[in-house]
C-alpha cells in the first residue's frame, strides 16, 4: 500500500536485500506464516499453483487484486511431510491452500519477479515455544538441500497497540529479544524463548503469541547457527520498535 508516513522504508529495505545477501538463489522457499493456524495436525501447502488468500478487512479495494505467482512445490511439501511423520508430528497435506498475506506480502517485496516457488507450513494452535521448537529441528535438513526457510511474523503484534502508547513496551521487549538470540546456541536460546511470557512487556506486545511462533520454528531450524538482526527500526506507527532476524 502507499506508504506516506514510511512506516515499511527500513523493513521495505531489508527484505529486498535478502536475495543478494544468500550465497546461492534457493531451490525453494518454506514460509512459516503467523496467518495459519492449524490445530491437531499441522498442514503443508501442496498446490503447483496457489492462489490467494486476502485474510484481511477494511483494506484498500486494490489490495485484493494483488496476484503473487510464484508457484508452489508439491516435491518440497512432500519432503515436509516426511521430515516431520519422521519425528512424529502429525502433518497432512492441504492441495487447495493459497497464499495469505503473512506469505505473499514479504515474498512480493523481497522476490517481485515470483519464480521461485514457495511453500506454506502452518503453526499449531498450541503456540508451545518447545513444541514449535523441535518442528523447526526436524525441518533442519531442508536448510542443507538448499531450501530458504522463513518465520514471518512480527516482533510486536498487539493491533491496539500499533500507536505512540506502544514505543516503551516495544523498546524493552526488543532489548530482551536482542540479548535472547545473541546467545550463541540454539539451546540457549530455546530455554530463553520457552520463557518469553517473563520478558519486559510481553504480554503488552504479544496479547496472543501467533506472530512470534515463527521465530520458535527458525530457531530450532538454526541448529547453533549464530543470529543477527539485519532490519531494526524504533520509528514504526509512532514510534514502535521492530526488528527482524536471521540465522547463519
Amino acid at each position: 500500500m502507499p506508504d506516506p508516513a514510511g512506516n515499511y522504508v527500513k523493513l521495505a529495505q531489508a527484505l529486498r536485500g535478502i536475495p543478494a545477501s544468500l550465497p546461492q538463489a534457493p531451490r525453494a522457499i518454506l514460509m512459516v506464516s503467523a496467518h495459519w493456524i492449524t490445530r491437531d495436525k499441522l498442514k503443508v501447502s501442496g498446490h503447483p499453483q496457489p492462489g490467494m488468500v486476502y485474510d484481511y478487512h477494511g483494506f484498500p479495494a486494490d489490495t485484493y487484486d494483488i496476484h503473487y505467482t510464484s508457484p508452489g512445490s508439491p516435491r518440497l511439501a512432500a519432503r515436509v511431510h516426511t521430515l516431520l511423520s519422521a519425528s512424529a508430528i502429525p502433518i497432512v497435506e492441504d492441495s487447495r491452500r493459497g497464499y495469505d498475506h503473512g506469505a505473499f506480502v514479504p515474498a512480493y517485496v523481497m522476490l517481485p519477479k515470483a519464480q521461485i516457488p514457495m511453500v506454506q507450513l502452518s503453526i499449531n494452535a498450541n503456540f508451545d515455544p518447545a513444541w514449535h521448537h523441535a518442528l523447526g529441528v526436524a525441518l533442519q535438513p531442508l536448510r542443507d538441500e538448499n531450501i530458504l526457510i522463513i518465520g514471518s511474523g512480527l516482533s510486536f503484534h498487539n493491533m491496539k497497540g500499533f500507536n505512540a502508547a506502544g514505543a516503551e513496551p516495544s523498546a524493552q521487549f526488543d532489548a530482551w529479544l536482542q540479548d535472547t538470540l545473541a546467545c550463541p546456541t540454539a539451546p540457549e536460546r530455546k530455554a530463553l524463548l520457552s520463557r518469553w511470557e517473563q520478558a519486559p512487556a510481553a504480554r503488552i506486545c504479544h496479547p496472543m503469541e501467533d506472530h512470534l511462533v515463527p521465530l520458535f520454528v527458525a530457531n530450532g531450524a538454526a541448529g547453533d547457527d549464530t543470529a543477527s538482526c539485519f532490519h531494526h527500526d524504533t520509528e514504526v506507527f509512532g514510534g514502535l520498535t521492530i526488528s527482524s532476524f536471521r540465522f547463519g
